[in-house]
């Protein structure tokens, strides 16, 4: 096990008398937020929260200077936590990082005991930073719709932002789990690669037309969404009776104009997902769950792109220009995984 060094690499995020700013910087351990587990880190990845605190686009962090990053995972070095021992691969996602505490874009980190998760043997490190907050929304969101009644015989899920980080991973998922899968993209191109993926239909949200009644022709059992706006208010009006939406985004804005017919006549239900500060024991169940029965089988394939340290800024511009695909994990030490 290596010792930690005296400086090491670390992408901050400043807002401060000199303005908002982001890069590589050296730093030492005792920079980095206070915790009883340290690990060396071995990847993290890119998502477009990631992007938003980057580029200063979005008002993520709550507190300055940080690490950005908000997954991230990697071999325990030292551990003062009864939860995990020296050598135990861990991960970590949301839970504050790179909010209130800093993320996985270090080659250390120290994190607390109580938002460490064991890394399931089926995963490597690589594998669940593909999956990252990106894949545990998408099993949060499929785990929080069947705990409400989903199954498969209701019928297809629709999916949105169906080419992006969430969404690529929903479609396998769900096929995977026994899900018809439909797909909502912007983006006609990939619609082979979406009905590879798992995707029974594609449709693309530029030739949308959900009718402006309260309620419209019932179309599907249930939706995970990942874009809001306009696109969740028409969802709304098209799901089927007891259907779950799993709202879990807001690419297509924040604001939500529609009516309660859909709850109060259909039985329509609205869950809200959370993956930033759920419970400990959920999390760690739902990551079990995503190393076995939830492992999308074509996980490498969404895994689009790897970087590293020095290569994340035409990530963050492509995201924020909208010309991000599937997952992108950021290799951040040569650890053996």
């Amino acid at each position: 096990m290596s010792s930690i060094p005296d400086t090491f690499r670390a992408f901050r995020i400043h807002d401060d008398d000199e303005g908002y700013r982001s890069g590589l910087e050296d730093i030492a351990i005792n920079d980095l937020s206070e915790g009883e587990v340290t690990i060396q880190v071995g990847y993290s990845g890119i998502n477009f929260k990631d992007a938003l605190a980057a580029t200063g686009k979005g008002k993520i962090l709550r507190q300055y200077p940080l690490a950005g990053g908000i997954d991230v995972a990697g071999v325990v070095v030292e551990s003062g936590s009864d939860q995990v021992q020296v050598g135990d691969r861990v991960l970590a996602n949301g839970s504050g990082l790179s909010e209130v505490r800093d993320g996985g874009y270090s080659e250390y980190l120290r994190l607390t005991g109580d938002i460490v998760v064991p890394l399931p043997e089926t995963l490597s490190m690589r594998e669940a930073m593909g999956l990252g907050t990106a894949g545990f929304t998408a099993a949060m969101s499929l785990d929080r719709m069947e705990a409400n009644g989903q199954r498969p015989d209701m019928g297809p899920i629709l999916v949105t932002g169906a080419s992006g980080g969430v969404g690529t991973i929903a479609i396998n998922l769900l096929t995977a789990a026994g899900y018809e899968a439909h797909a909502i993209t912007g983006k006609v191109e990939e619609f082979d690669w979406l009905e590879h993926l798992g995707a029974r239909q594609c449709i693309s949200r530029h030739e949308l037309h959900w009718g402006q009644k309260p309620l419209e022709k019932a179309s599907w059992a249930g939706c995970i969404d990942s874009v809001g706006g306009d696109m969740l208010a028409g969802i709304s009006r098209v799901i089927d009776l007891w259907g779950s939406i799993a709202c879990c985004g807001m690419a297509g804005g924040h604001a939500l104009n529609t009516t309660v017919f859909p709850l109060i006549l259909r039985g329509v239900s609205l869950l809200g997902i959370s993956s930033a500060n759920c419970p400990i024991a959920v999390r760690r169940k739902l990551w079990n769950r995503l190393g076995h029965e939830w492992k999308p089988p074509l996980l490498d394939e969404i895994i689009t792109r790897e970087v590293t340290l020095d290569d994340m800024g035409d990530v963050f511009n492509d995201m924020m220009k909208g010309r991000s695909l599937g997952r992108t994990v950021v290799k951040i030490s040569d650890l053996e995984d």
